[in-house]
């Protein structure tokens, strides 16, 4: 996870979009857990997080575009210093800003279209004030 110092959120961005599907899903592991990468993804066993950060295995399109969006919010968290344990805590935990909702539910149960710029937001209105 690169940190910034100029735009917030702008390398984990560029990262997100260039980042081939082991390198991200592996990156999003180490941060997030397996359990959590594999909800994201929207399957239900570790071991499929595992086949794709080693390459052995793709997940769909749709997982790839939650997995793309949930590393540039890794970024976001972590550039004001924040450790993994509190990114894990925010995407799991019931979030105002998603009408109580967590953003790793919201990401999957919702219509991406929709659902990407609100977490986005959320993810940056709490780095602004933690």
């Amino acid at each position: 996870m690169t940190l910034s110092t100029t735009s917030p959120g702008l390398d984990s961005y560029r990262d997100s979009v260039t980042f081939d599907v082991p390198t991200l899903t592996s990156g999003l592991r180490d941060l997030l857990g397996a359990r959590l990468v594999a909800y994201l993804g929207g399957v239900k066993e570790t071991r499929a997080v595992r086949q794709w950060a080693e390459g052995v295995r793709r997940p769909s399109d749709a997982a790839v575009h939650r997995l793309r969006l949930a590393y540039q919010v890794c970024g976001i968290l972590r550039e004001p210093g924040n450790p993994p344990a509190i990114v894990q805590a925010w995407f799991q935990g019931a979030n105002p800003r998603l009408e109580d909702r967590s953003p790793a539910c919201t990401l999957v149960e919702e219509d991406p279209t929709a659902a990407s710029p609100r977490v986005l937001a959320a993810a940056r209105a709490f780095a602004r004030v933690g």
